[in-house]
């Protein structure tokens, strides 16, 4: 047993600066309980917890598989738990300093290991119970975005760090994060700003459908509401939007990066 940290304690130490709103407002506040009744066992730790969160997600696909809406409904549920239990096995790392490397990677792998397999549950299921093909293509779909958000995140962080040595890389999560705005003094900003900066002041990142919303849309909502493809295609029509988004972000930040870089000799000469 180690000492037990005060609520409010677990939530300055493992609570990010921003995150998915979803993250905020669904998962942080039983997931910070959670890690307080957990935290004080050694034999609780992130590599056990992403583990669990992994068995929990294979309960999801097999209840996703059986089709029915009750099992949908339990389906849903234990996607949504297993989120719970994959973020808590980042907040454990960060308040008793257990993360490590290949818990980074074991993490990775889990978390896309259990998205196939969940959209092979939930849209394979579907086909069985109906034989149409469009859950089979629009399952492909979700496959494809979920590995490419994470790929694309992956090689941006890469190509930010090779431009900006004093930068980490970025993670998932922090290439979605967008810049933080401080409120404007005047207090005349536009609805869209004041907007913003409540959001900013929340913990709530200004993207409001990014991977996270993605997932919870396709492996929740839809199956709660019985709209799998209609939810799922407009989810994945959003994520699309947000990734060329990021593109372009990317891109505007190497030409930026490119023209000082070469205004830099000018500046030295003078």
């Amino acid at each position: 047993m180690v000492q037990r940290f005060p609520l409010e304690v677990i939530r300055d130490r493992t609570y990010k600066q921003r995150d998915a709103w979803w993250t905020v407002g669904l998962v942080d506040p039983l997931a910070a309980r959670l890690v307080w009744l957990v935290a004080p066992w050694r034999s609780v730790t992130p590599n056990r917890l992403t583990s669990l969160a992994f068995v929990v997600g294979l309960g999801s696909a097999y209840a996703f598989w059986r089709a029915d809406y009750p099992w949908l409904l339990l389906g849903a549920l234990l996607f949504h738990l297993s989120f719970v239990l994959d973020c808590m096995d980042g907040k454990i790392a960060r308040l008793n300093g257990t993360g490590s490397p290949f818990g980074s990677w074991l993490d990775y792998v889990f978390d896309r290991l259990r998205v196939a397999i969940c959209a092979i549950g939930l849209f394979g299921g579907q086909y069985a119970a109906t034989h149409d093909l469009s859950y089979l293509w629009v399952g492909g779909i979700v496959v494809f975005l979920d590995m490419f958000r994470y790929l694309n995140a992956l090689q941006m962080g890469k190509v930010r760090a090779d431009l900006n040595q004093d930068r980490v890389v970025q993670t998932d999560e922090d290439s979605e994060a967008g810049p933080v705005v401080a409120p404007t003094p005047t207090g005349n900003e536009s609805p869209v700003w004041r907007l913003r900066n409540f959001l900013v002041r929340h913990r709530i990142r200004p993207h409001l459908f990014s991977g996270i919303e993605f997932m919870m849309f396709v492996f929740i909502v839809g199956p709660v509401t019985k709209l799998i493809i209609p939810v799922a295609e407009l989810s994945s029509v959003l994520m699309v939007a947000f990734e060329l988004l990021l593109i372009y972000r990317l891109y505007a930040y190497t030409k930026s990066k490119t023209r000082a870089a070469a205004a830099t000799p000018e500046r030295v000469a003078a």
